[in-house]
């Protein structure tokens, strides 16, 4: 039973219950070596029974560490970015971690220094990098060597740097080719921002297996989204105008393909008996969209944290003294197809 609940407990206290000294109660609380495990017990019962909560500032001291991670984001309007959130606090919560969240408005215009610059004061263990490598951060990113660990997602893989990427050129092509795979040949495709590294991947993807069923990509097949309803509604009229003969179409993201399918029932195109449409991402109401979507699967929460996991390892790593050092790490995760309606079978040629 906890004696004291108005004034708060110290470290004092905790020393003169136990008949220790204070230093010995520190030594229990940060699980230092070098106490009996009787003394141990004692001092862990008196904790108990009043209630004392070590200040988490001072640990941070004493540890020299503040078991805290810097996570920088951007777009957290849109599902992808805000489900890796969701796994990086799921992950951080595992680990030990409190979160420090910075959002970018402007990924492209944003000044990035001030913002490391304010983890760094915070003295954050290290930091997780959850946005586009774009405009004025690229000075930041492209260094080699930084003064915490850091951890890039969905970004160009370099030797110097730990990422964790979801394979988007590979989801692009399980897409890309099971569209095939059920006869379709006018394949077009409905990018996000190219300004994202994750979205040029998923156009690769889209160009590479078409290439390789011998079918040339050309430019008018192509239209460009910003990962919003809206944008899937009019790169659709888009592509229609300019490549009418189009028969499917791989939407890179369910938002978009969301657009996508309320346009082709106004312009009178049945889905999936006038064009088929294949999403990414599968979000929870992409089989509830009509008809049901087909898509690419990304387990974001698994993303964030893996990403979570690699930090902690880097923290460790760095910690660690006379150990090896730390290496760089590129950890890919790869995503799968989710065949529902939308991507019914194509009527075979001639028949």
């Amino acid at each position: 039973m906890r004696t004291r609940s108005t004034n708060r407990v110290t470290i004092r206290h905790v020393a003169q219950s136990a008949g220790v000294s204070t230093q010995t109660v520190s030594r229990v609380v940060n699980n230092l070596p070098g106490v009996l495990p009787d003394t141990r017990q004692r001092v862990q019962d008196a904790i108990d029974q009043l209630g004392y909560r070590p200040n988490a500032i001072a640990r941070s001291l004493t540890q020299r560490r503040s078991h805290t991670i810097g996570v920088v984001a951007s777009g957290i309007d849109y599902y992808g970015p805000s489900r890796t959130l969701v796994g990086i606090e799921h992950g951080a919560n595992e680990a030990g971690y409190s979160l420090n969240l910075s959002l970018l408005n402007q990924p492209e215009k944003d000044n990035v220094q001030p913002l490391i610059d304010g983890f760094l004061s915070r003295q954050v263990d290290g930091i997780i990098w959850a946005t586009q490598d774009i405009g004025g951060n690229l000075g930041w990113l492209e260094q080699e060597h930084f003064p915490v660990p850091v951890v890039f997602l969905e970004t160009r893989p370099r030797p110097v740097v730990s990422v964790v990427n979801v394979d988007s050129r590979y989801g692009s092509q399980l897409a890309v080719q099971h569209l095939l795979s059920r006869g379709y040949k006018n394949i077009g495709v409905i990018t996000g921002p190219m300004t994202w590294w994750s979205a040029r991947e998923r156009l690769e993807g889209w160009r590479e297996t078409m290439a390789a069923a011998g079918l040339k990509p050309e430019d008018r097949q192509i239209a460009e989204g910003n990962w919003s309803t809206s944008s899937g509604a009019i790169g659709l009229e888009n592509l229609l105008e300019h490549f009418p003969e189009m028969d499917a179409v791989f939407v890179c993201n369910d938002q978009m393909a969301l657009g996508v399918l309320q346009t082709s029932r106004k312009l009178g195109r049945r889905v999936p008996e006038d064009l088929a449409v294949v999403g990414y991402d599968d979000i929870p109401e992409a089989a509830y969209f009509w008809p049901p979507l087909t898509t690419i699967r990304q387990n974001l929460k698994n993303f964030g944290s893996t990403a979570v996991g690699l930090l902690s390892q880097l923290i460790t790593a760095r910690r660690e003294e006379n150990g090896p050092p730390v290496k760089s790490e590129t950890i890919w995760l790869r995503p799968e197809l989710i065949i529902r309606l939308s991507s019914g079978e194509a009527i075979p040629p001639n028949s």
